[in-house]
């Protein structure tokens, strides 16, 4: 894609928003409908408050005051409640149903942590409430979704940041990356390969008591109901203090009925660094081809057989075919990170480094004074939360995007389905979907559960 277009996109994304928001302060005074004051500090609430959930807000309180959080487990939203509380020296009002948060008019923004299953119907009511919105990545369960937000996002001219925060944070060393692909310092771009690691399968996991603290109904919401189910074994470290094998907290991301794996946990990440880099922010592949792969549990026409065991892949090659006959490669194996290719050499970069030989080049031959800023569309922000209180004050969309993000995530999608299916998949990027399989094509969308639909 060329610079024009790239501008062209961006500047169509930005118009947008503007119109929109335009709109929305024509009519009404709400300070919900219409945060522009760079001189006020915004309010802020929280949904979904685990693990990453806190990281954003504790990343945040430089920026914006938290008037309220929400979660659907007592524990957890009491232990943030009184984290909150120690750091801003004033208590957030606490919910357990996210939609009270949303019917508050002091409240500017939501930032939303749920799991995966619960982003698009989270995200479009707060939208329709007159939110800006930060949402976790992977913004979304399936494409559908996905093509709903960016409706959404353009009808109420919201303000809309995908928590993909590698574009701005890291060091600004993913940046780095996109400049040096550039500015051709490793000539034509012919591979990529996209190394996120994988999860590892469950012994069979038994149907016992929901926690106390738990509402297991209002977890599951969009999804099927079904029992809750867990082995006492507890995890540690990172998203510890649960069970370590379970359907719920920190393990739903290996089920596919709440996440897509490694492919959309991490793929998000480094997919959407790739796409970025090689010009492929509006388009897709042409091909998803599952090379190789390992489901932990049978499958059939797609859906897993087995319901009380993993069902998401634990190990894959996946093989796509981007535009200007780019291969991305997205694998289980090898260090996390992304290992870009060309004619002229070839570099790695991840959170905690970025090495080759065009990297060392610089030291000699640096790039061009302002190249990571024009990578980034200016001045880099302090942090992600700080890039989508620019675009609050400036109604304009940060630098995660929602079109940009489902482009890369689209890939991941096509990636899951594909192994679901046991074969390659061929894909329209301008019609955005699967060409010649109606039955890949039943997998680009899901029906939430009676009750949980998305209120519009």
């Amino acid at each position: 894609m060329s610079t024009s277009q790239q501008t062209t996109r961006r500047s169509f994304i930005k118009g947008a928003a503007a119109a929109g928001a335009a709109s929305i302060f024509c009519h009404s005074t709400d300070r919900a409908h219409g945060y522009q004051s760079p001189n006020d500090r915004p309010v802020f609430a929280t949904i979904g408050l685990r693990n990453q959930g806190w990281a954003i807000t504790s990343k945040s309180f430089k920026f914006a005051d938290f008037a309220a959080l929400a979660d659907v487990d007592s524990n957890v939203l009491g232990a943030n409640v009184e984290k909150t509380e120690k750091t801003q020296k004033k208590k957030p009002d606490s919910y357990k149903d996210y939609r009270k948060v949303l019917d508050r008019k002091d409240i500017d923004a939501v930032m939303i942590a749920t799991p995966d299953h619960w982003h698009t119907k989270i995200a479009v009511e707060a939208m329709l409430a007159g939110k800006d919105v930060y949402c976790e990545k992977p913004l979304t369960l399936t494409i559908a979704e996905g093509k709903l937000i960016e409706r959404i996002v353009k009808q109420t001219g919201r303000v809309f940041q995908v928590g993909t925060m590698q574009r701005s944070e890291s060091g600004k060393r993913f940046l780095q990356a996109i400049a040096l692909v550039r500015a051709g310092r490793i000539g034509t771009v012919k591979k990529v390969t996209c190394g996120i690691g994988g999860f590892g399968s469950s012994p069979k996991l038994p149907v016992v008591p929901v926690p106390a603290e738990l509402d297991w109904d209002l977890w599951l919401g969009p999804a099927p109901k079904v029992p809750y189910r867990a082995l006492p074994e507890m995890r540690k470290g990172y998203g510890g203090g649960v069970p370590l094998y379970s359907n719920c907290h920190y393990a739903f991301r290996n089920w596919h009925e709440y996440s897509g794996g490694k492919l959309t946990d991490w793929g998000a990440h480094h997919v959407d660094i790739a796409c970025w880099a090689i010009g492929a922010s509006d388009t897709g592949p042409s091909k998803v081809t599952p090379l190789n792969y390992k489901l932990p549990v049978e499958y059939k026409d797609g859906h897993p057989l087995i319901d009380d065991q993993y069902n998401i892949a634990t190990e894959y090659n996946i093989q796509v075919d981007m535009p200007n006959d780019i291969d991305l490669l997205i694998t289980n194996e090898g260090d996390n990170g992304i290992l870009f290719e060309g004619t002229k050499g070839r570099f790695f970069v991840n959170r905690g480094k970025i090495v080759g030989n065009p990297v060392e080049d610089l030291a000699t031959n640096p790039l061009p004074d302002g190249a990571i800023e024009d990578v980034y569309g200016g001045k880099v922000s302090a942090n992600h939360t700080a890039n989508f209180i620019e675009g609050m004050n400036s109604r304009k969309q940060p630098i995660s995007d929602v079109w940009s993000h489902n482009r890369s995530l689209e890939i991941c999608h096509l990636s899951n389905i594909a192994m679901r299916l046991d074969r390659a998949v061929k894909w329209d990027p301008i019609k955005r979907e699967i060409i010649g399989d109606d039955q890949a094509n039943s997998f680009l969308s899901r029906q939430n559960r009676k009750g949980y639909e998305i209120n519009m």
